[in-house]
């Protein structure tokens, strides 16, 4: 935390971040809906201005009609400077609501801390500092690729299998060596990669071993076996994709 900042002030105030899982309402932790009800304002991320987040949709019924609803805009195609600008902006405000001694929420899809902004932001509230202090509180949340695998009855790993989570902006030799070296995989962030991936798939000879889910848990869920037939329409993913990998499956 800021140093100039009021330490006493600090430890009226607190900040929740939590995952609200993979998309529907109902897979948020009992901890995060009852923190939920309780919070002065709430912080909700969006990746377009003006609309509201899936993130929102999910916690809607679980605010209280006092609490005050900030979105944030996450620029998701802009350069790395105009990114920084905006984290350093949002953990600027949730420092100086907490200083205030609010109870500030923010939250985000699946868990905060895998693939998330919200570890951006942490990196700026915490600065050196490895322990997590008193002011702050992460909720874990259920992943997308937990969900994917309940719903579809794949394995995430058995016994003294091996996983690794990946995601597909990775370089093409990481990917080949998450592939390689381990049992079980996690493929994220599919959706405008897939026929790349398939062709690394299909050359590792995978695709048999090999699910996809979009949207797992929402009214738009899709799941395809057969991603070597997956045709030309079917391939203009959702974002929400992913691809579960188990060898012995």
């Amino acid at each position: 935390m800021d140093g100039k900042m009021n330490a006493g002030k600090l430890n009226a105030g607190k900040l929740y971040v939590m995952g609200v899982g993979p998309g529907a309402s109902d897979l948020i932790t009992v901890r995060a809906a009852r923190i939920l009800s309780e919070l002065d304002v709430i912080y909700t991320p969006t990746g377009k201005k003006g609309t509201q987040s899936l993130a929102h949709s999910i916690i809607a019924e679980y605010l209280s009609p006092t609490t005050e609803i900030c979105a944030y805009h996450f620029l998701m195609k802009a350069d790395r400077a105009a990114k920084e600008a905006v984290w350093d902006e949002v953990a600027q405000t949730l420092k100086e609501d907490v200083a205030n001694g609010r109870k500030v929420g923010f939250v985000t899809l699946g868990d905060p801390m895998l693939f998330s902004t919200w570890v951006f932001l942490l990196e700026r509230m915490v600065s050196e500092q490895i322990k997590i202090p008193p002011w702050l509180e992460i909720v874990p949340g259920i992943t997308s690729f937990s969900a994917i695998a309940a719903v579809s009855g794949i394995p995430l790993a058995m016994e003294s299998q091996t996983l690794a989570v990946v995601s597909c902006t990775a370089p093409e030799t990481v990917l080949e060596q998450a592939l390689v070296n381990h049992d079980c995989i996690v493929l994220m962030k599919v959706y405008s990669r897939f026929t790349r991936i398939r062709d690394i798939l299909r050359r590792h000879n995978l695709l048999k071993h090999a699910l996809m889910m979009a949207d797992a848990t929402l009214p738009t869920e899709q799941c395809w076996r057969d991603l070597d037939t997956l045709s030309p329409d079917e391939q203009a993913l959702s974002y929400f994709s992913t691809i579960l990998i188990n060898k012995n499956w």
